[in-house]
């Protein structure tokens, strides 16, 4: 296959080119990070791109051109906490919707003209749209922007034969979350994480979750009624 995948350079996005490189398949490698992106090109059939993914001309410049990929995975992202719910800045979840939401938009508007039918389109989101996780206003709201972005472009794409796929991790152990001061509960490994995600996108998933014990816990809680909801968060928090 040719595959492209975003935030190449660490986490969930690294360890899965990798192992698709591994496998023989054709990958692009984008990211910002260019000793990594070498490290990368080293492996194989495995072609670097330098760019921002929230610089909507840097995208169009780097992935408007390319032709016949078979497998677009969007990774790239960040994490920042608001701790003051009281007095946080905007300028802080302004910068996580860049990376996070708006990232992955520059990138499907640049890709898309050129995918057919047979191609996916992958939107790795989190797990943490689920529930109203205390000082995640801003990691999680862009996370629940991405997916439901996905799945209603996925709609207008089906037709064309475009399948679009959203992917929901839980805890991966990534230096992201190293920096996390907080209990993590059934964190996978990167090499976990990308051999569910390659598994279940072998298998025609279109909404993927991981790990899935992880999974089915916090997809039960959030068809809990709103109040309980939010209990358990304030549980969780205290």
């Amino acid at each position: 296959m040719n595959i492209l995948i975003t935030g190449a350079t660490s986490g969930i996005g690294e360890q899965v080119a990798r192992d698709y490189a591994a496998a023989g398949h054709q990958v692009w490698v984008c990211g910002r990070n260019q000793e990594k992106l070498a490290q990368l090109a080293a492996l194989g059939d495995v072609h670097p791109l330098q760019f921002d993914v929230t610089d909507t001309k840097q995208c169009q410049q780097h992935l408007g051109d390319l032709q016949g990929l078979d497998l677009v995975i969007l990774s790239a992202g960040v994490c920042e906490y608001i701790d003051d719910a009281q007095h946080f800045e905007v300028e802080l979840v302004e910068r996580v919707f860049q990376a996070n939401f708006f990232g992955m938009v520059n990138c499907a508007q640049s890709l898309l003209p050129n995918l057919s039918k047979g191609s996916k389109l992958v939107f790795i989101d989190s797990m943490s749209r689920l529930l109203p996780f205390t000082r995640a206003q801003a990691y999680g709201a862009s996370k629940a922007a991405t997916f439901y972005f996905a799945k209603s472009l996925g709609v207008d794409l089906k037709p064309k034969g475009i399948e679009v796929v959203t992917v929901s991790p839980g805890f991966v152990k990534t230096p992201m979350t190293d920096a996390n001061d907080f209990a993590m509960p059934m964190r996978v490994t990167v090499a976990q994480a990308s051999a569910a995600l390659r598994s279940q996108l072998a298998k025609g998933r279109r909404t993927i979750y991981f790990p899935r014990v992880f999974g089915w816990i916090l997809r039960f809680m959030h068809k809990l009624p709103t109040a309980m909801q939010l209990w358990l968060a304030q549980r969780m928090k205290d």
